[in-house]
This record gives structure tokens, sequence and C-alpha cells, in this order.
């Protein structure tokens, strides 16, 4: 079949024909969907690996690749690669992992207390509004605030106890996943293009090299920015944090950048962090929500853009469907590959469309002007008089 024909049949179809079309496909996309679903839940901890162990073989592979272009071969300057990054990910977490969880295990400690200032400072509130004749009637609010919260705290204080005491055997899985990640991370990046060659030959050859760059584009532009963007968030907010007085400046820095290496993540961090600070200080609390929002609104419109430029190139009520759909559909992972994977859809559909629209055969009017026939008509009249 003609490349040219390959929407022939697509072109010859009325609207109620293609309507009916995209009507009786949707239950298969849907099934495929649920299918996939299925799956993601079944094999949850091995597809967790093997996505993070890609990602951060594709992240080091950059600096592999800008070394192999100096002359440099690629076994030696991916182990090489490979062993900064695993010095530097283990002095991160032997400084700033310990230091996180004291505090952690500090604010469960205090939080009651920041709950009872908080229904404190609610009460002052309604007084003052009382006097002034505004009437909140607030006590009842501040009681159904105080006890969810209360409950709340209960299941998180819980759900801490029992991470932190763990069995043996959850603290074996764990030790086990991560040494699985970090050999199945060292291969990717010694090998991952083989791999990735391997399976891109799947395709016909005239589509191997256009999906490869995109789907490479796609989440190099998505993950590195996030990346950039999560820590430049935490790297600005702590030092910010302390300057402000923040208690637990370090946890929550950590926590808005942490979170902001997934979209609106950063958001509902500077959230979180401003309701329990403001807890303590309602003063505070404001104080912290405008540096953070502040810090946040630099980095997304004045870094991230003369950095990288556009990241994904999506409205982002899709990136925020396609967040929700991830979310529903394998959990983190989801949220992870979500982007990338619908930046990869946009442009898949642009392509398909692009390639109809060359397909329609195009009409052309040929426009004759009103004084043209009448004047040869004119002129054939008066050849034809005998002189």
């Amino acid at each position: 079949m003609n490349r040219s024909n390959y929407f022939q049949w697509w072109n010859q179809l009325s609207v109620p024909a293609r309507l009916l079309m995209i009507g009786l496909s949707a239950p298969i996309l849907v099934l495929n969907f649920w299918a996939m679903g299925l799956m993601a839940k079944f094999f949850g901890a091995l597809i967790g690996i093997i996505v993070v162990a890609a990602l951060l073989a594709f992240l080091l592979n950059y600096p592999v690749s800008w070394c192999v272009d100096r002359n440099l071969k690629r076994e030696p300057a991916s182990i090489i690669i490979f062993l900064l990054a695993l010095s530097v990910l283990l002095g991160l977490g032997i400084t700033l992992f310990p230091l996180a969880y004291a505090q952690v295990q500090q604010l469960a400690v205090r939080l009651p207390d920041w709950i009872e200032s908080g229904r404190q400072q609610l009460l002052v509130l309604s007084v003052e509004a009382e006097e002034r004749g505004i009437h909140l009637n607030l006590d009842g609010m501040t009681a159904q605030i105080v006890d969810r919260l209360q409950g709340q705290i209960q299941s998180l204080t819980k759900s801490l106890v029992n991470l932190t005491l763990g069995t043996v055997s959850s603290l074996f899985e764990s030790a086990i996943s991560i040494l699985i990640t970090t050999i199945l991370t060292f291969y990717l990046l010694q090998h991952g293009d083989e791999l990735w060659q391997s399976l891109i030959e799947w395709l016909p050859e005239n589509k191997q090299k256009p999906v490869s760059n995109l789907l490479r584009l796609s989440f190099q532009n998505y993950f590195i920015g996030q990346l950039i963007l999560g820590i430049c968030m935490a790297l600005a907010l702590i030092p910010t944090f302390l300057v402000l007085k923040v208690p637990f400046g370090l946890l929550f820095g950590l926590t808005i950048g942490t979170m902001a290496l997934i979209p609106f993540g950063g958001t509902v961090g500077i959230i979180s962090v401003t309701l329990l600070v403001a807890l303590q200080n309602i003063w505070l609390g404001l104080k912290v929500l405008v540096a953070a929002a502040i810090v946040q609104q630099v980095l997304e419109n004045l870094v991230a853009p003369r950095v990288l430029g556009s990241v994904t190139g999506l409205n982002p009520v899709w990136v925020f469907i396609s967040v929700l759909v991830g979310a529903k559909t394998a959990g983190l992972v989801g949220v992870v590959v979500a982007v990338p994977m619908a930046v990869v859809a946009k442009t898949s559909l642009m392509n398909l469309r692009s390639r109809m629209a060359q397909q329609e055969p195009e009409t052309t009017i040929e426009i004759v002007p009103a004084t043209a026939e009448p004047a040869a008509t004119e002129i054939e009249r008066r050849s034809k008089i005998p002189s």
C-alpha cells in the first residue's frame, strides 16, 4: 500500500461515519488502559524498580555522552560517572537524611501543641471579629477542624511508628530493591543504547529515528526541567526559611523541593507547609506563603524558561489531567511518566493530523474578472462583421 494512501479511507468517510468509528474504538482504548492498570498493579514493585533505574540511567547518560565526545571510552566514563553520582547520593543521605528524619520526629511530637495553638488563634480571631460586629461563629468549626486533625495525626503517628520499627522482612525487601535498582542502573548506563536500539528496530526503518528523537526529547525536557526546578526550589527555600526562623526549615524546604519534582507538587507542598506553620503562628505562616510563592514564580517564569525553554508544550489543564490519569492507572510510577507520555501522544496526534491534512484533496476555484468574458465576446462579434 502506497504511503500516500494511508489515510485515504479516512478522508472518504463522512463526518457521522468518522464519529461512529471513534465511538466504536473508545471502549477498546478504555479496555486497554484498564488492562495496563491491572498489569501495573500486579508488577508494581518490578515496574517501579525498572522505571527508577531507567530514569537514573537516562539522566546519567548525558555526562557520560559528554565524556565520550571528548574521546573517552564509554565503559570507563560510565563507571566514573556512576561512582560519582553514587558518592553524591550517599553523601546527601548521610548528611541530610539524619537531620530531616530527626526533624520529622520532633514535628510529630510538637504537632499536637501546634494544633492547640491554631485553635487558640482561631478563638482569638473569633473574639476580635465579634468585638467589631462581625459574627463568624468559629467555635463549632474550630472543634471540627481540631478533631479531624487529631485523627489524622494519630493515623500518621501510627504509620510513622510502623515505618520506623518495621519488620525485618520489609527492611530486607527495601535493601534488596535498592541494591537491584543500583545494579540495574549501572548496567543500563553501560548498555542502555544497545538495548534501546534493539527495541526501536521493531519499528519500520523510516520511523525509527523520528520516534527515538521524539521519546528522547520529551523525556529529556520534562525530567531535566523538573529536576532543575526541584533542586533550585530546595536550595532557595532552605536558607529563606532559616532567615525567617521557620521551625523545621530544613525539613520543609526539602519537602517542597522533593514535591516539586512532579507537576503541581510544589504548589501542594507550599500550601501544606504554610498551613502547618500557620498553626503555630499565623503571621509566620503568611510570611512562608509569600516567600515560597515568590521563589516559585521566579523559578518557573525566569529561571526555567532561560535554561530549557518550554519544557512540555502542554496546556496546564492537560498536564493536570494526565497526572490524574497516570496516578489512577499506575500510582506513583504513572505520575512520574504521565506528562512525558502525554507530550509524546500530543506530538504524535499533531503529526497524524498534519499528514491527514496533506492527504485532503485541494479544491481550486478559478476566479475570472467579470469584464473579461464580455470583452472577448465583443471582440469576436466585431471580427465577424464584414467590412
